[in-house]
């Protein structure tokens, strides 16, 4: 399964799969790219419940793991986002690929959000976009289309990153890109 072949497996992993470059990983990886309108939910039969209205939303996808550290660092982050950002129209989904729904609900209690959280249990999402590294999000514009790739959390640099993009997605018209 994926969750155990992304698992560090010493230090020298931890620190590829933290660092490793966005160009490299979208080289590698993915059917999903920049530009592209991201796939419907809908048919991966995630486990929870997704938000109905995303039509002409800002929506955030965000990949992550229990066992993930930069994933620890980055959801009071998207929080914080979330929070912020909610009134203007962006939304954020979490969605967990570990192999044990178990390890996704202590990570959760530990960790506590009011942004959606799903589980992609099949993998079958994650296979569809190319997910490569945890975490991994997708920055989708009112039209639903990829217009920002993220992978991993580099701290302050991507809370930055993502508030900028955010804010100029949010001040788009549904036709300007």
């Amino acid at each position: 399964m994926l969750t155990q072949l992304l698992k560090p497996r010493g230090t020298a992993l931890a620190l590829a799969a933290v660092f490793l470059p966005s160009v490299l990983w979208g080289a590698l990886t993915g059917t999903v790219k920049l530009g592209d309108p991201f796939p419907d939910l809908g048919p991966f039969k995630l486990e929870g419940k997704l938000p109905e209205a995303l039509p002409g939303k800002v929506v955030m996808v965000d990949f992550w793991a229990s066992w993930c550290e930069p994933c620890k660092q980055s959801f009071p982050v998207m929080e914080d986002l979330q929070k912020r950002y909610r009134e203007q129209g962006l939304v954020i989904i979490a969605v967990n690929v570990d192999e044990n729904r178990e390890d996704m609900e202590s990570f959760l209690k530990k960790n506590p959000v009011t942004f959606t959280v799903v589980r992609d249990g099949t993998q079958k999402l994650v296979e569809k976009t190319g997910i490569a590294t945890m975490p991994s999000s997708f920055l989708m514009d009112q039209a639903g289309k990829v217009r920002f790739v993220h992978s991993g959390y580099r701290g302050d640099e991507t809370r930055k990153t993502y508030q900028k993009e955010i804010e100029l997605l949010l001040k788009e018209k549904p036709h300007e890109k």
